[in-house]
């Protein structure tokens, strides 16, 4: 029997609860901003006040900060009943998030109900439970999830060169191709929000956790004591994993259903697909123009479109389609006629013509790439153009995209 309890932790005792210390820690002063408060818009009463040490539904001890963003805080906590660990996602209060958080569980839950055959459903981050917390200025969301190591885009900024090896990002594009079939075909979602950020690697070797709660324990982590009920803690870096997890694909806040019809506006600038910035009717294909603008970024060190516009001195939709199409060429027709925002940037009825600003110097793909020499590069820039085409329907889908010649190669 004890055998048996070992090999499923779940079966046996729960795991006591630790106790942090609550006095040795660094004090920082408290007109010196920290963390989540350096962000654009910041307003402290959004966030759940979290304290390292606490119990969340009579289950989940918090441990540590692991990061934040403009819509949550991030935290490694132990599930004592599971006896395992996790990562909890603690969102802004409702009323600040609206839609979002219901729309992300509803996501989560479209995944937790597909198929578990598909060979992308480990590609995709699960989410093991959800929740709410009454925090003093409202209701919070909480999402629990399996534990990651660090994303693409740190892993990145390990690289002086800022730039994924090619057999690194075959294995990267294997798995987010194959996640994205998984979402596309067995979940029916679009992701919307495609970055380096958004591409997580898992971690096998559980002692990172032992040694993360170890440092807490001895070293307790930096923090501002706001007021009463309120600390800002400074996060803290789980340790390289001894043998790092696959790559999984995060992040479902900006995901929607892609069995309704859409023309909002959705993505980051520089990954938004022709047909979201003319507002015409989009679906899953924008996921793929996105992932193609990503790998340029992750392979080739830059961004492969900037939309940024000398005149305004920031990003602006006219410019960014000023470069598409020194890239690819004219637009079709019927793609310019479908979109809503197509007269703030082309003149005519019958031939459009975008003449609100002037082309860049054409620069072919081969030009700009300088990676790769002979046949690699040649199988790289067909994988590319598959991808970046001004035709949605012409785009190759996840699945394809996933068998890629050049991807293959790798593998």
């Amino acid at each position: 029997m004890a055998s048996i309890l070992r090999r499923l932790p779940w079966l046996s005792r729960a795991w006591k609860p630790l106790v942090f210390p609550s006095t040795t820690f660094k004090q920082i002063p408290l007109q010196e901003k920290l963390e989540e408060e350096l962000l654009p818009g910041y307003v402290a009463s959004r966030y759940y006040p979290v304290r390292l040490g606490q119990v969340l539904q009579d289950r989940y001890q918090i441990v540590g900060k692991l990061g934040f963003g403009t819509s949550s805080t991030v935290w490694l906590a132990r599930d004592l009943n599971g006896r395992r660990h996790v990562t909890l996602k603690l969102c802004i209060h409702s009323e600040s998030l609206g839609p979002q958080a219901d729309q992300e569980v509803s996501m989560y839950r479209r995944i937790t109900a597909a198929s578990t055959r598909h060979p992308g459903r480990r590609s995709v981050r699960e989410v093991l439970d959800s929740f709410e917390v009454t925090g003093p200025d409202g209701c919070h969301r909480c999402l629990v999830h399996p534990p990651l190591w660090e994303s693409v885009l740190t892993f990145l900024f390990r690289n002086p060169v800022r730039r994924l090896p090619a057999p690194v990002l075959a294995v990267v594009l294997r798995r987010l191709f194959l996640a994205l079939d998984f979402l596309h075909t067995e979940c029916k979602i679009i992701h919307t929000d495609m970055k380096a950020a958004n591409i997580m690697f898992g971690i096998e070797d559980d002692s990172v956790f032992a040694v993360f709660e170890d440092q807490e324990l001895l070293d307790p982590s930096a923090r501002k004591l706001v007021d009463g009920d309120r600390t800002i803690y400074m996060s803290r870096e789980l340790q390289m994993p001894k043998k790092w997890g696959a790559p999984v694909l995060c992040d479902f806040g900006s995901a929607v259903p892609g069995d309704m019809e859409h023309s909002e506006d959705v993505q980051p600038d520089v990954y938004r697909a022709p047909e979201v910035i003319l507002e015409a009717p989009w679906s899953y294909q924008i996921d793929i123009w996105n992932a193609g603008c990503m790998i340029w970024d992750m392979f080739e060190g830059g961004h492969l479109f900037t939309g940024y516009d000398q005149e305004h001195q920031t990003y602006r939709s006219r410019a960014h389609l000023a470069e598409i199409t020194s890239l690819l060429g004219q637009p079709p027709q019927a793609l310019l006629q479908l979109g809503m925002s197509t007269h703030k940037f082309y003149t005519g009825t019958d031939e459009f013509c975008l003449n609100i600003i002037p082309l860049p110097d054409a620069v072919s793909l081969e030009q700009r790439e300088s990676s790769l020499e002979g046949e690699s590069k040649d199988k790289f820039l067909a994988m590319m153009r598959k991808m970046l085409q001004w035709d949605p329907s012409k785009r190759s889908s996840a699945k394809e995209l996933a068998n890629d010649e050049w991807i293959m190669g790798y593998i």
